[in-house]
């Protein structure tokens, strides 16, 4: 069968498919430090962006096995378990946000340069999905660093009110 998308596309969606459940991992390590804390809705914060990772991991799985290509999983590094405040661990989150923004450009460099029009359109969903990330996730970093260490049940209150989220962006609006 003629496959939908080039080697150079499957091997750097395959690469992402890593990227996607290493921050999986990272988000559950993250959600037991604040189970750990006593702060549970900062865990279920950070649970529910675990799953969104896994998701957006097997949506590339099914758009290499749609295109005809062969998934290869690679290895995913151990996350960062211990952090010294809720600071650390929600800084580590934006920063990750942002290195995924990045590796999503790459992605769409790599279906543009392809010439691969389905990859191309694929892609789009990721990036606007990454304005999503990148503001809830800002946001929520903006407010504990507001609250202090000493002040983290204020933003476990803010979560709760906001029914789990730390805000919306205009994307999500959309």
């Amino acid at each position: 069968m003629k496959t939908l998308a080039s080697q150079k596309i499957v091997d750097a969606f395959n690469q992402q498919i890593g990227n996607e459940l290493g921050a999986s991992h990272q988000y559950v390590a993250i959600s037991a430090h604040f189970a750990t804390e006593g702060l549970p809705e900062l865990a279920k914060f950070f649970d529910r962006q675990a799953a969104e990772e896994r998701m957006h991991a097997m949506k590339f799985v099914r758009f290499i096995v749609d295109a005809g290509g062969g998934v290869r999983i690679p290895a995913v590094a151990a996350p960062k378990a211990v952090f010294a405040n809720a600071e650390e661990a929600v800084s580590l989150s934006l920063d990750w946000e942002q290195t995924v923004t990045e590796q999503i450009y790459g992605l769409v460099d790599v279906a543009r340069a392809e010439k691969n029009y389905i990859a191309q359109r694929f892609l789009d969903w990721f990036v606007n999905e990454q304005l999503e990330e990148v503001s809830s996730i800002s946001q929520l970093l903006s407010i504990v660093q507001r609250a202090g260490d000493k002040g983290l049940l204020f933003v476990e209150d803010y979560l709760t009110r906001r029914g789990g989220q730390a805000g919306e962006s205009a994307a999500a609006e959309a």
